[in-house]
């Protein structure tokens, strides 16, 4: 080892002649474990922070606080020569020798490895080399720093090109023929990393020279069954090919092509081919704008000469401009050019009540539309990102990106090697995205006056308007030819004939400049004559209604939210909204449901600030959170009854519910609701509601789980956990840790994960609640049936099975029955899964639960299908398809059916799989489900006739 050594493959090591150097622990140790990432290199301090502190958590002192860690740094190092901390305007730097750090040496090492050609006469030494480069881990690498999401990616990283140069050097001892070593190995690392490919087929052909083709097949069958169950994927093509290889002994020829490949990975089954239509409807009176037009159709003319690039065109300017009705406008005329369908989402950028539309939701959206199988949907945006651009890669696809707030929350969103087109438009100008993605600007400025009259015209009785012309040109004025402002005067105009238009000029002239200039730098427009005008026209209870609108956290929703707000009836209080829509003071896009222009929802909160004194605003926040509290508990309760509920407080009065008469209305309310559900979380935690902020993310729970709306669920939840400490609510506190160990788990974020799991299980632990605990405990069990370990995974499935049976839980005792069964033939103990199901199914029955009776049975099938006996198998199978059919689970009828069909497949009863895939692929298509993509590739003759057990 050289005189002075760091190491950071593992916990930070410091070394000075062979003696261990002290380095204070916390931030000092976090920030030389950064600077030696970026050994000989200038780190900006925005880096730094990143790494030191979780995102939104750095202090305002976090600056300063950086400095004086670089200054216990280099009192560390002040006589150490060889080491030498510097700082610049462009941040900090560490400077060290090039053989004093064991990442550098690892991957000096492990390019003179990768330098040998395959063919080396020598692969003994290429081993060896890789073995001296491996010896450098102690352990996870910048261990230091695995507490921000930024050096978990970083970390995370570096475990890839540990994994990497371990199954280099596996190949390397394959072709040194030590496969006895291999077959070892190769099992022990594949129990820690069953996902990947590479690893599983090294493990194979080790098997396969050591005589034991039998195994090795098993190791193929393992892996395809992990891969169907985890991901909703089959093997890989190189993979597929081995297991063919060896089923017909000629692994030989395939082996330098499978150990060269760097990183096998799954293969998506391919999707049906769907064709969105996203584009709101096109304004039927739409006018002038020819001349941005005709610019439009230049450009597209222009990029149809290099169709492998995505054209992307920025419209920008003010708000109220009409950039959207501009977009959807042209975007309608050019949709025939893109026939793979046009995407849109409105991303929010300026939404005074919610946050933006992150890129993670909108990609999201995106992937249900062309559509990616939600089951197959990979976690984290990177990775959504890939499989987007994936799906675009060779589609034709227009794609609006409306209000958007700056080039960061667009990027993720745009198309990679693609013949689509990507308008985007914003109040911001954009500048980085013309810069770095070559976007095309066209600014949208104001109509001209010609422009504006023809609006008007298209919307006015012509005589009218050859009545009195010098007053709509007055109109034309006092609105600065703003479209929004014109469209409220000219729906106030129609509705009611018998106003002059010279009294509705004068009217604009006495009100113009009581509302604030738009606050994007161009003071040109002033809307609030048009806006205060039109209110002021309105009865006095739509008055109220629009004032107290400002309050609300998201869009208004439906007619029984806003009724709550207001404090009324809904009967009474819809005449009120169609008031206000027919007066463009909202919109509803939907019928029933409403929203509010974001210039609009500011107007109404400056209105509601003046008008109503603060009592009677916060009581017409309670009712509206109220209204969604006790609105959510129901639908929750509705979808998931057998789950153990809580307690509400009473509901206040005048609040209206939603009709919500079965499951299906449920799940549509939650749905069109989740994105202002989740806003009234963190809304009821800033403004004071806390016992209504963790109670309505306790509602959401199941919802954005089983939804896989991991980033929401983390937000709200992480809201809602700081109101339950300000109250002092230790069972809320405990509720909202479970729901974000759940939500971490699902972003594969395990340590986290635990950490809240088990502080949630001493929470409840301290309660005495075994009901939670139990509930905890299958929580921890699913966290570590997603690591794969399937032993600590069993574990907690019998501590809540104890808990449910001490507790006499029938509902929480049968489904955990089921799971531990389903462990135990996860784990290949299948006797044991036989009587943990047969246990669950007896309960089930004692129980009447046929949902409950259908796992079971679908479980034991499964099992018995592993064994061989497929008689029993077909026979559970069946049963469940029944019992899914009585209690209305269509969709898991359909997940036996394939199940079923895959049996009948294997056993070569290809005629019996034909009939149920059928079946199982009517009702999917007529659910519109995704997974009919699966079956119907399966009747198409992609199924593999092998047995599909666990070996």
């Amino acid at each position: 080892m050289p005189e002075i050594w760091f190491g950071v493959l593992g916990p930070l090591e410091v070394r000075i002649a062979g003696a261990a150097v002290a380095v204070p622990d916390g931030r000092p140790r976090q920030l030389l474990t950064a600077l030696l990432l970026n050994a000989n290199q200038f780190v900006s301090v925005e880096s730094l922070m990143d790494l030191l502190w979780r995102e939104n958590e750095a202090p305002p002192t976090a600056r300063k606080a950086v400095q004086v860690y670089m200054s216990k740094l280099r009192q560390l190092f002040a006589d150490v020569p060889q080491v030498a901390v510097r700082a610049s305007r462009h941040g900090y730097r560490l400077d060290v020798p090039a053989d004093a750090l064991d990442l550098r040496r690892f991957r000096d090492i492990a390019a003179r490895a990768a330098a040998a050609p395959p063919g080396s006469a020598d692969p003994d030494a290429t081993a060896r080399l890789l073995a001296e480069a491996l010896d450098l881990w102690r352990g996870p690498a910048l261990a230091e720093l695995t507490g921000t999401a930024r050096g978990q990616r970083l970390s995370a990283a570096l475990g890839e090109e540990r994994i990497v140069a371990t199954e280099a050097r596996l190949d390397a001892l394959l072709r040194a023929g030590a496969h006895r070593q291999v077959a070892g190995e190769a099992a022990q690392l594949l129990a820690e990393h069953p996902l990947r490919e590479r690893l599983r087929g090294q493990l194979m052909i080790a098997l396969y020279r050591c005589g034991r083709q039998a195994e090795a097949l098993s190791v193929f069958e393992a892996g395809r069954q992990l891969l169907r169950e985890d991901l909703g994927l089959d093997p890989g093509r190189e993979l597929r090919d081995l297991h063919v290889a060896i089923l017909n002994g000629t692994v030989e020829h395939l082996v330098p092509r499978v150990a060269a490949t760097a990183n096998l990975r799954p293969t998506p089954l391919a999707v049906q081919p769907v064709v969105p239509a996203q584009l709101p409807t096109d304004l039927p009176s739409f006018v002038g704008r020819t001349s941005y037009l005709d610019q439009l159709d230049g450009l597209v003319a222009a990029w149809s000469g290099r169709p492998s690039a995505p054209l992307v065109v920025s419209l920008t300017g003010t708000a109220g401009i009409g950039k959207t009705t501009l977009a959807v406008h042209w975007a309608h005329r050019i949709r025939h050019r893109f026939p793979d369908g046009q995407l849109y989402v409105n991303l929010r950028g300026f939404d005074p009540g919610a946050a933006p539309t992150s890129p993670g939701e909108a990609i999201q959206g995106f992937l249900d539309a062309l559509p990616a199988p939600a089951g197959r949907i990979p976690l984290g945006l990177t990775a959504q990102t890939g499989l987007y651009r994936s799906l675009l890669a060779d589609r034709r696809v227009l794609i609006v990106l409306d209000n958007a707030r700056d080039a960061e929350q667009i990027r993720p969103l745009l198309p990679g090697a693609s013949a689509s087109l990507v308008v985007v438009t914003s109040r911001n100008r954009l500048t980085s995205l013309v810069t770095a993605e070559g976007a095309q600007p066209v600014r949208v400025d104001l109509l001209t006056a010609a422009e504006s009259r023809e609006l008007l015209a298209a919307r006015l009785a012509p005589h009218r308007l050859a009545a009195e012309p010098e007053a709509l040109d007055r109109i034309v004025g006092h609105c600065a030819r703003l479209p929004l402002a014109l469209a409220i005067v000219a729906a106030r105009a129609a509705t009611n004939p018998e106003f002059r238009l010279a009294a509705i000029a004068a009217e604009l002239g006495e009100a113009r400049g009581n509302l604030d200039v738009f606050d994007d730098g161009d003071r040109a427009t002033d809307v609030r004559a048009a806006f205060s005008w039109s209110y002021r026209t309105l009865g006095p209870p739509s008055q109220r209604l629009f004032r107290l609108l400002g309050l609300h956290p998201g869009g208004i929703g439906t007619a029984a939210g806003a009724a709550s707000l207001a404090g009324v009836p809904a009967e009474r209080v819809r005449p009120l909204l169609t008031e206000l829509a027919r007066a463009h003071l909202i919109t509803e896009p939907t019928p029933g449901r409403y929203g509010m222009h974001d210039l609009l929802r500011a107007y109404a909160r400056e209105l509601v600030d003046g008008h109503e004194p603060e009592p009677a605003r916060r009581a017409a926040v309670h009712r509206l959170l109220d209204h969604y509290l006790h609105t959510a508990h129901r639908a929750n309760r509705m979808l998931y009854p057998y789950r153990m509920s809580i307690t509400l407080p009473d509901v206040a009065p005048d609040v209206a519910g939603e009709r919500l008469g079965d499951k299906q209305q449920a799940l549509a309310w939650f749905t069109d609701e989740r994105a202002t559900l989740l806003t009234a979380v963190e809304y009821a935690a800033r403004n004071g509601f806390d016992g209504h902020s963790w109670q309505l993310a306790w509602t959401l729970a199941t919802f954005l789980r089983r939804g896989g709306y991991w980033h929401g669920k983390i937000a709200a939840h992480r809201a809602a956990l700081e109101a339950a400490r300000r109250l002092g609510d230790r069972a809320g506190e405990a509720h909202m840790q479970r729901g974000l160990g759940v939500a971490y788990a699902g972003m594969l974020r395990y340590d986290d994960a635990h950490r809240h799991l088990v502080l949630a299980l001493d929470l409840f632990a301290e309660l005495a609640d075994p009901v939670q605990r139990a509930d905890v405990h299958h929580g921890l069990a699913w966290v570590c049936d997603r690591q794969g370990d399937h032993e600590t995974s069993l574990h907690h499935s019998l501590e809540a099975l104890a808990l449910y049976r001490r507790i006499a839980d029938l509902a929480g005792l049968a489904a955990t029955l089921n799971s531990v069964g389903w462990t135990h033939a996860r784990l290949g103990n299948y006797s044991e899964a036989l009587r943990y199901c047969h246990e669950s199914l007896v309960l089930c029955n004692e129980y009447d639960d046929d949902a409950y009776r259908a796992n079971a049975c679908d479980s034991l099938g499964y099992t018995y299908h592993q064994l061989g006996e497929d008689e029993k198998a077909v026979e559970h199978y069946r049963r469940a398809v029944e019992l899914h059919r009585g209690a209305g689970s269509r969709y898991y009828e359909t997940r036996t059916l394939t199940r079923l069909g895959d049996l009948f497949a294997a056993s070569g009863d290809l005629g019996g799989a034909d009939r149920v895939w059928r079946e199982a692929l009517d009702i999917l298509t007529e659910l519109d489900h995704p997974d009919a993509a699966e079956v119907r590739a399966k009747l198409d003759g992609g199924a593999l006739a092998v047995p599909d057990r666990a070996g």
